[in-house]
């Protein structure tokens, strides 16, 4: 029987941390459960997971700050979970690392589906050692593999979680082309995104931040519309 996929969930309630478990485990994943965010990093180093499913109002160490440590040494995929939905702490939690955000109560058929979204977009590229297999895009000052999740720049390899590398890809994989938000989100998450196009928004803040303007070529707002990556 091949290896399941493990989930850490991450809950002060435990019955919600229960219920959770018992629908994840129907769909074969194995599961951790651990009460507050300290047994949460003694578990990740322990565990080994390969998606958190992660409270923020956690007793001691909160889960902004649990995302924090693991984003530190891990690119593993997280997804927060809360009862807050203000824009400002889902911008938040996109803005220390966490893959998806989703609103407590929620369905657990949706949580499902992100979880297995959020594991596709985040697994490593299979691939075959011929050069027709490569997925990449250059521009001067840049490469961008897909084949192998690689971002050089000036000749130094950026660090970027699965969907910030992602969404740089297919920008740039159709230069000055202009996509609306919903585009890229159908594009890059691959599901039926319920939640704020501000997440776009998001992560094109974060590739600013590490992939700066070049002469020849940026990231563009196209106000009103979307984004674009273009080229000169």
């Amino acid at each position: 029987m091949a290896n399941k996929q493990k989930i850490l969930i991450v809950d002060d309630d435990a019955n919600i941390a229960e219920i959770i478990s018992l629908y994840l485990n129907k769909e074969c994943f194995d599961t951790m459960t651990v009460n507050d965010g300290e047994e949460a990093l003694k578990a990740f180093d322990t565990y080994e997971p390969n998606l958190i499913l992660l409270d923020l109002m956690l007793p001691g160490i909160d889960g902004y700050q649990v995302c924090r440590e693991i984003r530190s040494k891990s690119q593993t995929p997280i997804i927060m979970l809360s009862a807050k939905g203000e824009i400002f702490d889902k911008v938040l939690g996109l803005e220390l690392g966490a893959d998806d955000y989703m609103e407590k109560p929620f369905d657990s058929k949706e949580l499902v589906a992100r979880v297995k979204a959020v594991l596709r977009r985040s697994a490593p590229v299979k691939t075959q050692n011929t050069d027709t297999d490569v997925k990449s895009v250059e521009y001067p000052d840049l490469v961008i593999n897909l084949t192998n999740y690689s971002v050089i720049y000036y000749g130094q390899s950026v660090e970027m979680p699965p969907k910030e590398l992602e969404l740089l890809y297919f920008l740039a994989s159709s230069p000055n082309q202009v996509f609306t938000r919903e585009q890229l989100l159908d594009h890059i998450w691959g599901y039926e995104y319920i939640g704020d196009t501000r997440t776009v928004d998001v992560h094109i803040k974060r590739l600013r931040e590490k992939i700066k303007d070049h002469e020849m070529w940026h990231i563009s707002t196209v106000w009103g519309i979307g984004y674009k990556f273009e080229v000169k």
